[in-house]
C-alpha cells in the first residue's frame, strides 16, 4: 500500500492535517475503531483562543504559562495563542457550530474554565469535540483524496536506511498495519504522521475512550525517537463516580459556570488548598480532591450546581444532565459524585514547532506529541487548541517542502514475517496482564507518589513486559496483543520519567520531595539510545515478528537531561 501521506488516528489532529495536505498529494488516514472514536469526541469543555477584546493574547499566554508551572516552552505558548483565533475561525468556516451570543462582541458565548482569567472558550454547550468532529468528519468525506481506513491499526513504524549518502542513519518510510481481517500490511508513506492520542488506558480509571493505549508514543519509541515529559498525567479532577459511568466526564466548565466542590456533608473545601477555590488548575484540584478522599475514607466528593437552576443547567450542559439522569442522578436537584481519573498526556513525542520528531519523515501532532506548550500541567482547552494550531503549522511545512518530499523513492519493503508464531486461543493472558498493568500504575504511579512505590510499580511492570513480549515473538499478532505491548512500554516509560524527577512540579507530586527545585526545571527527555547515565536499564525487545534477521535486543538506559 502506498500513499504520500500516512496519518495514524482519525481526531481533531488528523483530520485537520489530512484536509490541509490533501490538495500535495494522496492521504490514507487509518483509524482502530469507527471514525468518530476519539478522545475528540468526547471532549466536553471547549477550545481555548482570544476572541473577545476584553480579553489579551498576553494573558492567555500568562495563564497558559502559569499553569505549565515552569515547564512551558515561552516561544511555543505564544506561538499557539497568537495563532489560536485564525484557527478557530477556520472551524467554524469547516462547519463547526459554536454556541453563538449576540450581546458578546466576538459574536460567541465564551466559556470561562480553571486557570483561565478570562472567558475564552468557545464551546458547543457540552459536546464541543463531538461538533468539532461531525464538522471535519464531513469535510474528509468530501474529499476524493483522502481514504479513511476503520478497524485498522498501526502496529510499528517502517524505518528504512538512507544508504550510502547518509551511512547508519535511517527515515520512516509507513508502518506496518494490522488490517479488520487481522492480516499485516505493509504501508509506505512520504510523511507519516502520529495522532493516536494519548494513553489514559494504562490507568484503571480514565475519562479516555478505549482506544488511548499509547500507540504512537510506543511506536516512535522503538523507532527511536525522543519521547519527553511522560511523569506529567493529568487526573481530570471530576469525572462521574457510578458502577455503570465507565469513563464519562464531568466538564471543568460545570466549575466555570459556579460548580462547587464538597465533601459527603455538603461542606466546600477547595479554600483551604487554593485562593481560586473551585477555579484553581487541574493539578491542584485533583490533589485537593484525593486529599480530602484520604483524610475522610470517603469513595468521591460531589459537584453542586443546583443554585444556577434547573433550565439554565438543562440548556447549558445536556449532555451532563442527559447521561447523569439515565443513572438516577438529576444534577438540578442532587450532587453529583465524582473522583479524579487519569485524563491527558502531557509529555508524549517530542517536536519541534512544525510537528517534526527526531526521526526523519515522522511527524507527531495532538496529544501524541510533546509540543512544548503544557509544560507541567495543561490549562484546561488548550489541548484542541494545540492540535489545530500545529496540524496547520505541519501542513505548511510539508507544502514548503513537498518538491523534496515528492523526489523520494518507495522503499523496497518485505512483507511482514510470522515465523513460527502460532495462533494465541488464551485470551486470559492478554486480559490478565492488562488488568494488572492498570491496577499497579493506578496504586503506585498515581495523583501522588513516592519513590517506593514507583520502585515497586517498576519491578512488577518490568516482569509482566517481558512475559508479554515473549507473548508477542511466540503468537500470531492480534488487536489486544498490540495494545497491551503499547501500554506496558508506556507504563514504563511513565515511571521512568518519574523516578528521574526528584521534585514535585505541576502534576508531578513526589512526597519524597514535596517542593519544585530550581535545578529540575527542565524537560525529562528519554529515547532508546543517547542516554548514559548509570541506573536502571529496561531490556526492549523490538520488531520480533519483523523482517530482520533475528530478534534485535537493545538497552534502554534512561536519563534526564
Amino acid at each position: 500500500m502506498e500513499c504520500d501521506f500516512l496519518i495514524v488516528g482519525s481526531g481533531i489532529a488528523g483530520l485537520s492535517f489530512a484536509l490541509r495536505v490533501a490538495s500535495l498529494g494522496s492521504v490514507v488516514i487509518i483509524t482502530k475503531k469507527n471514525e468518530v472514536d476519539t478522545a475528540t469526541n468526547l471532549a466536553q469543555g471547549g477550545i481555548a483562543a482570544v476572541l473577545s477584546p476584553a480579553d489579551t493574547l498576553e494573558d492567555h499566554i500568562q495563564d497558559t504559562i502559569k499553569s505549565g508551572a515552569g515547564l512551558c516552552h515561552e516561544g511555543v505558548v505564544r506561538l499557539v495563542v497568537e495563532n489560536g483565533p485564525s484557527r478557530v475561525h477556520d472551524l467554524i468556516a469547516i462547519g463547526v457550530d459554536f454556541v453563538k451570543n449576540s450581546r458578546d462582541s466576538s459574536g460567541l458565548d465564551l466559556g470561562q474554565e480553571g486557570g483561565h482569567s478570562a472567558r475564552r472558550v468557545a464551546h458547543a454547550h457540552d459536546f464541543t469535540g463531538r461538533e468539532i468532529e461531525r464538522a471535519l468528519v464531513a469535510r474528509v468525506k468530501e474529499q476524493g483524496n483522502i481514504r479513511v481506513l476503520e478497524n485498522h491499526r498501526a502496529i510499528d513504524l517502517l524505518m528504512v536506511n538512507y544508504g550510502e549518502r547518509f551511512p547508519g542513519k535511517q527515515r520512516c518510510a509507513g508502518a506496518y498495519v494490522l488490517n479488520e481481517n487481522l492480516q499485516v500490511e505493509t504501508y509506505t508513506a512520504r510523511i507519516t504522521t502520529l495522532c493516536t492520542g494519548g494513553a489514559g488506558k494504562v490507568y484503571l480509571y480514565t475519562s479516555n475512550p478505549d482506544i488511548a493505549t499509547g500507540d504512537g508514543m510506543a511506536m516512535a519509541f522503538r523507532a527511536g525517537a525522543v519521547i519527553a515529559n511522560m511523569e506529567f498525567i493529568q487526573f481530570h479532577p471530576t469525572c462521574l463516580y457510578h458502577p455503570k459511568a465507565k469513563n464519562f466526564l464531568i466538564s471543568e466548565a460545570v466549575r466555570g459556570e459556579g460548580g462547587i466542590l464538597v465533601d459527603k456533608d455538603g461542606r466546600p473545601f477547595m479554600e483551604k488548598y487554593d485562593d481560586r477555590r473551585d477555579l484553581a488548575t487541574r493539578d491542584t484540584v485533583a490533589r485537593a480532591i484525593d486529599t480530602e478522599m484520604k483524610v475522610n475514607g470517603a469513595d468521591c466528593v460531589f459537584l453542586d450546581i443546583r443554585h444556577r437552576g434547573a433550565s439554565f443547567i438543562k440548556k447549558r450542559f445536556p449532555t451532563i444532565y442527559t447521561r447523569c439522569f439515565s443513572f438516577g442522578i438529576d444534577i438540578t436537584k442532587e450532587l453529583i459524585p465524582v473522583v479524579p481519573a487519569a485524563h491527558y498526556s502531557c509529555g508524549g513525542v517530542e517536536t519541534d514547532t512544525w510537528g517534526k520528531t527526531s526521526i526523519d519523515g515522522l511527524l507527531a501532532l495532538g496529544e501524541t506529541a510533546c509540543t512544548g506548550l503544557h509544560g507541567g500541567n495543561r490549562l484546561a482547552s488548550n489541548s484542541l487548541l494545540e492540535a489545530v494550531v500545529f496540524a496547520e503549522r505541519a501542513a505548511s511545512y510539508c507544502a514548503d517542502h513537498w518538491q523534496e518530499f515528492s523526489r523520494q523513492v518507495a522503499p523496497e519493503i518485505e512483507p511482514w514475517r510470522a515465523g513460527e508464531a502460532k495462533v494465541l486461543n488464551e485470551e486470559i493472558l492478554i486480559h490478565h496482564n492488562w488488568d494488572l498493568i492498570r491496577r499497579i500504575m493506578w496504586n503506585y504511579v498515581g495523583i501522588v507518589r513516592n519513590i517506593k512505590r514507583l520502585q515497586l510499580a517498576q519491578k512488577q511492570i518490568e516482569g509482566v513486559y517481558q512475559e508479554i513480549e515473549q507473548h508477542y515473538r511466540d503468537y500470531f499478532v492480534s488487536p489486544n496483543m498490540i495494545e497491551l505491548r503499547n501500554i506496558a512500554l508506556i507504563s514504563m516509560i511513565i515511571i521512568q520519567s518519574a523516578l528521574q524527577r526528584k521534585e514535585s512540579r505541576g502534576l508531578h507530586f513526589l512526597t519524597d520531595y514535596p517542593k519544585s527545585r530550581p535545578e529540575c526545571a527542565h524537560d525529562t527527555r528519554l529515547s532508546k539510545k543517547g542516554w548514559r547515565r548509570a541506573g536502571h536499564r529496561v531490556v526492549l525487545m523490538e520488531q520480533a515478528h519483523a523482517v530482520v534477521a533475528h530478534n534485535v535486543v537493545q538497552e534502554f538506559i534512561g536519563e534526564g537531561e
